[in-house]
């Protein structure tokens, strides 16, 4: 019988946003700033006032793609994602919506582990749900 140990669980998601090549310098400092913080560091100069509050859960990366950027994490991050992503939309006044899934996994079966979720974001409204939510009401 194999033992039971300790247990990793992830928070998966993976999205490219497409984004010129001013639009890609921008947002890729805008990341380092925001993946390199520490809590003992004061705010990064020019970091928006509206990503702050974002900054204790930037756990997300952000690559160089050619046609923008890549965003993908396997532990988490997803409420910083969905604001660095509608901030992006803001700035450059994009007319459009952003939407991408994450999945719950774990290395070893557990009854609370596996579920995902989705967001829906445009410049004025993030809205996102998990698969648990949707099960609470549809049992409530």
């Amino acid at each position: 019988m194999k033992g039971v140990g300790m247990a990793d669980y992830y928070t998966n998601f993976s999205l490219v946003l497409k984004l010129n090549a001013k639009q890609k310098r921008y947002a890729l400092d805008l990341a380092s700033k925001g993946s390199n913080y520490s809590t003992d560091d004061k705010i990064p100069d020019g970091f928006p006032v509206s990503l702050v509050d974002a900054l204790d859960e930037w756990i997300f990366e952000t690559e160089e793609e050619k046609d923008g950027i890549w965003l993908h994490s396997d532990c988490g991050g997803i409420d910083a994602v969905c604001l660095f992503i509608q901030h992006l939309l803001q700035k450059f006044e994009f007319d459009a919506y952003i939407a991408f899934e994450w999945s719950y996994d774990c290395n070893q079966p557990r009854t609370d582990a596996y579920g995902g979720g989705a967001a829906f974001i445009t410049s004025t409204e993030i809205e996102s749900m998990t698969t648990s939510e949707w099960l609470r009401s549809k049992t409530s």
